[in-house]
């Protein structure tokens, strides 16, 4: 139903995870009968979760981590791992910087060249620790070094960017990237990102994407939506996505997960995305408040150091406890940031849903009230959904 803006412009109402909630069904079952196995470009997950491409989320180490607990970690090939031999001082310095000093060193430590044969020798040293090897560029990154990653081996490549489509229009000097022809000729599957729409995503997927992320500007750090005015709340936009991937497959038989890529923290958020209609999600700021993780308590997006116009900042998200502890739990906090697994499959069991395709067809309803109904002494305590 479109809502008038003005006489000469209407537009359609789209919803946040803030605005809806999960109804249960007839039937509820054990939580540790649910199943919430996912695949991606062959590879099998326990754990539904990838880690996000950010240079404050995941390293070699982390990616190693990941794997073993059944989730998957995205190394970033444009960031500080490809850019220094030992990224440690530098990611040292990001932490250490002011606020106002910030940006201006982001974008000169940045600005160091990446070099390829740290590429090689970072998905190299992910293999070696028994991890599986995923990988992200942006458009121009992949036209740069997609031959590098082929060559090195990597089980899956990211194409990621603000926003990603198939008709990209460039200046005369400059080739786009030709999608279709990269998914098709790169020895590994390729996931496609990032979108929002239902045209586009059916786009991606008729293009060869081996996956289809979605979210525009809703990330922990991100400030696209703030710079660029650009995005769609994350409930809507992935449930249009999803009837995109539902509407492929009827044509082609062939089915394409889609992964909600930011704006998630909790897991209830989690839970929200995959009934939605996502088949994974893709966080970053949960993940960088392990422990392990190597912003040091910070966490910045994958825009921040832009040259030109800088589309994100560093949040201090601080250090909760391990990624064990933040992925299978035991849960050391009471505000739904530890023991993700733990939470979805709890959220499964009370929704009686089996598997993660039962979870996407869980009645969902639009409930602004669903965070502070009945909540004002958490709010007034700062305690578990009031902090």
């Amino acid at each position: 139903m479109s809502i008038q803006i003005g006489r000469g412009k209407t537009a359609r109402r789209a919803y946040g995870f803030d605005e809806i909630a999960l109804v249960p069904g007839r039937s509820t079952l054990d939580p540790a009968l649910a199943d919430t196995r996912f695949t991606i470009g062959g590879i099998e997950l326990e754990i539904p979760i990838l880690a996000s491409a950010m240079d404050g989320v995941v390293d070699v180490a982390m990616a190693a981590h990941l794997s073993k607990l059944g989730a998957l970690g995205v190394l970033n090939l444009e960031g500080i791992q490809t850019r220094y031999a030992d990224p440690n001082p530098i990611l040292d310095k990001i932490a250490a910087v002011g606020k106002d000093e910030f940006v201006g060193l982001m974008q000169e430590l940045y600005a160091a060249p990446i070099q390829p044969e740290l590429i090689r020798q970072r998905i190299t040293e992910i293999k070696a620790q028994g991890g599986k090897t995923a990988v992200s560029l942006t458009p121009a990154g992949a036209a740069k070094y997609g031959a590098v990653v082929a060559e090195a081996g990597a089980d899956l490549c990211l194409i990621q960017a603000t926003v990603v489509s198939t008709a990209h229009l460039s200046p005369e000097e400059i080739t786009p990237l030709d999608l279709a022809k990269f998914c098709a000729e790169m020895p590994m599957p390729v996931a496609l990102g990032n979108c929002v729409t239902y045209e586009v995503a059916l786009q991606l997927m008729q293009a060869g994407a081996a996956a289809v992320l979605v979210g525009i500007g809703p990330g922990a750090a991100c400030t696209s939506r703030g710079v660029l005015g650009v995005g769609v709340p994350q409930a809507t936009a992935v449930a249009d996505c999803a009837a995109a991937r539902d509407e492929y497959q009827q044509q082609t038989g062939r089915y394409v997960p889609i992964i909600a890529d930011g704006g998630i923290v909790t897991g209830g958020d989690i839970c929200k995305c995959i009934a939605c209609g996502a088949d994974a999600v893709m966080i970053g700021s949960p993940i960088a408040r392990a422990a392990e993780a190597p912003g040091r308590g910070y966490h910045w997006g994958m825009a921040t150091p832009s040259p030109v116009l800088p589309r994100g900042t560093r949040i201090n998200v601080g250090t909760t406890g391990t990624i064990a502890q933040i992925m299978t739990g035991p849960a050391k906090l009471d505000d739904g940031t530890h023991n993700l697994l733990g939470a979805l499959k709890t959220s499964m069991g009370t929704l009686g849903a089996k598997n993660l395709k039962e979870m996407q067809q869980v009645e969902v309803v639009i409930a602004p009230s669903l965070l502070t109904e009945g909540k004002v002494y958490q709010k007034a305590q700062q305690l578990g959904m009031g902090k």
